[in-house]
């Protein structure tokens, strides 16, 4: 197994510190002059911009048209913005790209190779003018990527994907288009919260998210994590263990003691094997079958994919649907 199912691990829950979320909210923020100086690719016209990013100022091209993404997040950001990279990573359990993500707009995308270890040659061989990734995914690779092209690198994934997607916007050149994303999910998710039978109702609604991942344990996620602010955002509540999550992120459990994620309402995932993940296990226990989640009818099976690997805002409309579905039935 990769690192990719702790999608924070522990170098990611380092770069959760304060410092690091303080970094992350700067990333947000861009210089937008224009030079003409012809630093690095560019998209034909020789401009280019600054972009704030964790390895520093890096200039890109103000329409940059061949770029490459190198984890998921970056390619939901990509699409969600309208542009079609040229090649992307795929993750480890699952080849290809996605499924969530529609699929005239991934055809033709060049697959370079699995999340952790890019295809640098391949990439190389694109010859693009823009990469997008993370600090805490290929760091290690920077030096060799900035060769490439112009890298715009956030410091991690997952829990601050906001601010992430604002760095994507503006290495892009996309800061409209971002404007219009991030209403549309805020208005989105207001509506989920009505259908759920408003604020009360629904912060009274507590719910965990149980991951099952092959070659480790059993994980109910926490508050720093892409989909904890997803719920935050509903207005849902969260059970006590997911707030006791190490560094925010997730707090492990053996199938023997499974019963400890029992709550109101749980959605459940798998990455990989189910029973490798120990999900056919679990699952098949009376001790999961007496939680009450279970035997109220409140545990929903989810795309592992969408909820936990997709990471941005076309993600989100399509959790946010399903969320709305399974909480008014």
């Amino acid at each position: 197994m990769t690192g990719f199912p702790r999608r924070t691990g522990s170098a990611r829950r380092r770069a959760l510190t304060a410092g690091a979320l303080a970094l992350t909210g700067a990333l947000a923020l861009t210089a937008c002059g224009s030079d003409s100086d012809g630093s690095g690719s560019d998209a034909g016209s020789g401009k280019t911009h600054t972009v704030k990013t964790a390895m520093g100022d890096v200039k890109v091209p103000v329409e940059p048209k061949r770029v490459v993404v190198l984890d998921t997040a970056e390619l939901d950001s990509a699409i969600t913005l309208g542009v079609k990279p040229i090649g992307a990573t795929h993750v480890e359990a699952s080849g290809g790209f996605p499924k969530y993500l529609p699929k005239d707009e991934v055809a033709g995308i060049k697959d370079v190779g699995e999340m952790l270890n890019p295809n640098l040659e391949v990439i190389a061989g694109l010859k693009p003018d823009l990469i997008l990734t993370s600090k805490i995914r290929h760091g290690a690779k920077y030096d060799q990527l900035k060769k490439i092209a112009p890298t715009v690198m956030t410091e991690t994934t997952g829990y601050p994907w906001k601010e992430n997607f604002q760095t994507h916007a503006a290495a892009l050149g996309k800061e409209p288009e971002a404007k219009k994303a991030v209403a549309d999910y805020t208005a989105h998710a207001k509506k989920v919260t009505t259908a759920v039978g408003g604020p009360a109702k629904a912060k009274a609604t507590e719910v965990n998210i149980v991951r099952f991942v092959e070659g480790a344990d059993i994980r109910v996620y926490g508050e720093q994590t892409y989909i904890a602010t997803l719920l935050k955002d509903v207005g849902l509540g969260r059970a006590p263990l997911a707030k006791k999550a190490k560094d925010g992120f997730s707090y492990d459990l053996s199938p023997e003691k499974i019963d400890m994620a029992d709550t109101d309402v749980i959605f459940r995932s798998t990455y990989g094997d189910p029973a490798k993940a120990k999900q056919t296990r679990t699952v098949g226990s009376g001790l999961w079958k007496n939680m009450k989640a279970v035997k109220s009818g409140n545990v929903h099976a989810v795309d592992d994919e969408l909820w936990i690997q997709g990471i941005g805002y076309t993600a989100a409309a399509k959790i946010l649907d399903e969320l709305r579905a399974d909480l008014t039935k």
